[in-house]
């Protein structure tokens, strides 16, 4: 009998297992392409534009600072191309991060399916959050954020960004458009996209908002605090899937998500409530980025409420269900009494009960019947 030899032919080229298999080989060469692309004259001035951040304007060195003139940026219909070049990036570094780093877990620790994506979610996410927290601290604390909070509203418009806030925001949109494609690369289930595409929507909305409408130093302050708190969750999952018992992670977590979202809505409200409502200069002006009037600052103030708002209703729904599963979990089993059946049973019904259990019809028993003639 002849043995049948499994093919070895690799998929058709453009095929939907052939761009699973290879989508990082191939976006490495896209990325590949716009790096060669600065080696020679004639694509230089076109691949800068995707690999480079646009926009620099130089400011000339004041009376305080005359040693140094300070180099900034603001944002203009090319920052889509540097987008685009970033977001090759992300996809890069996500497949990075899970060859080498969350498949040899999940070997290890045997995983079902349905842990083995939550995995993959949560130390995906967990290395991002993680990365941004550092990085916009960093930010915070060498543009003075902390020590001066009334930088969030002082002479708004801030249309001018330093490199680091302007890079921030890119990669920040990068990061979260690049979550689209993942979707299919990482065969999320049907069931989960919606969710999916709802989580990404809400992060593209909201950073995009900050970026368009000159309130980044708002944005910036936000995220690293939402991002912190996310960190904890994600990082608490992973430990979760390790040992089901750890259960301190998320407790703490739950404590700092209230926290984080009232501190939300208190900096939005101050910021944007009372810091932009008293200044003086309360007239759209696309020219110079300034978008300082009434009907968008409760725009902002709305968008933001809601999402909160959306956020505690999706907490609560959680907390609820883990409580549920906790009680569940912990209830004591409900100890079923015996039946008892009348009428005349078999034989073997007589000495042993009926399905295990003792019948009326003991009183016939041979021990009963001695006891009976004696």
């Amino acid at each position: 009998m002849a043995i049948r030899k499994k093919s070895n032919k690799n998929p058709p080229l453009l095929s939907h297992e052939f761009l699973l298999q290879n989508h990082a080989d191939i976006v490495s060469c896209l990325a590949m392409l716009f790096l060669l692309g600065l080696m020679f004259e004639v694509t230089a001035k076109g691949a800068i534009i995707f690999v480079a951040l646009q926009y620099n304007v130089t400011r000339p060195a004041t009376e305080e600072q005359a040693t140094e003139s300070a180099s900034l940026y603001h944002y203009g219909i090319k920052d889509l191309a540097t987008v685009l070049f970033y977001m090759l990036v992300a996809i890069i570094i996500h497949a990075i991060i899970q060859e080498y780093v969350l498949d040899k877990i999940n070997r290890r620790m045997h995983f079902s399916k349905t842990k083995h994506s939550k995995f993959n979610e949560s130390g995906q996410l967990s290395a991002f959050y993680l990365f941004a927290c550092v990085w916009g601290t960093f930010i915070l604390i060498s543009e003075n954020y902390i020590s001066d909070p009334t930088i969030l509203w002082r002479a708004y418009p801030h249309n001018l960004m330093t490199f680091q806030t302007k890079f921030f925001y890119i990669s920040q949109l990068a990061y979260w458009l690049h979550a689209f494609p993942e979707l299919y690369f990482q065969k999320t289930k049907k069931e989960d996209i919606p969710r999916q595409l709802v989580y990404i929507g809400l992060y593209l909305f909201h950073i995009a908002g900050a970026y368009l409408l000159n309130l980044n130093h708002l944005g910036l302050v936000l995220l690293v605090l939402h991002y912190f708190v996310e960190f904890l969750f994600h990082i608490s999952r992973l430990f979760y899937f390790s040992d089901e018992k750890y259960q301190k992670g998320f407790s703490l977590w739950a404590v700092l998500f209230v926290l984080g979202r009232l501190l939300t809505l208190i900096l939005s409200v101050l910021t944007v409530g009372f810091g932009l409502a008293r200044a003086e200069n309360q007239k759209l002006d696309f020219s110079t980025g300034n978008f300082n009037v009434l009907a968008v600052r409760i725009a902002v103030l709305a968008s933001i409420c809601i999402t909160q708002a959306f956020m505690m209703w999706k907490f609560i729904n959680f907390q609820l269900r883990r409580w549920r599963e906790h009680s569940a979990f912990q209830a004591p089993p409900v100890k079923r009494k015996p039946a008892v059946t009348k009428g005349r049973s078999s034989r073997k019904g007589t000495e042993n009960g009926v399905n295990g259990t003792v019948t009326s019809n003991g009183a016939d028993s041979p021990r009963n019947r001695k006891e009976k003639s004696s």
